[in-house]
């Protein structure tokens, strides 16, 4: 089975204060992401992202977009994206 994909929905456009307006990821984000091994971990990182998400608002576009991304890779979404997508 394939790891959980990166959060990534390709707009990298960091004009949030230095936050990703597709995404919500710094750059040292990004770059920490490809670094994680571990499934649970990029699960874990995915999570983490959820909530930085609901705490900066305006990022309701991500999650069904990552959860497309996920199914078309064949790796089931992270719960809290099913969450998130409703």
């Amino acid at each position: 089975m394939s790891k959980t994909p990166s959060p990534c929905i390709d707009v990298c456009k960091f004009k949030r204060a230095g936050h990703c307006i597709g995404c919500s990821m710094t750059k040292a984000q990004k770059s920490m992401f490809k670094k994680l091994k571990k499934d649970a971990h990029r699960e874990a990182f995915v999570d983490m992202l959820i909530t930085q998400q609901d705490v900066m608002g305006k990022y309701s576009h991500w999650a069904p977009r990552y959860a497309r991304k996920c199914m078309k890779k064949g790796v089931k979404p992270p719960k809290g994206v099913f969450a998130k997508a409703s």
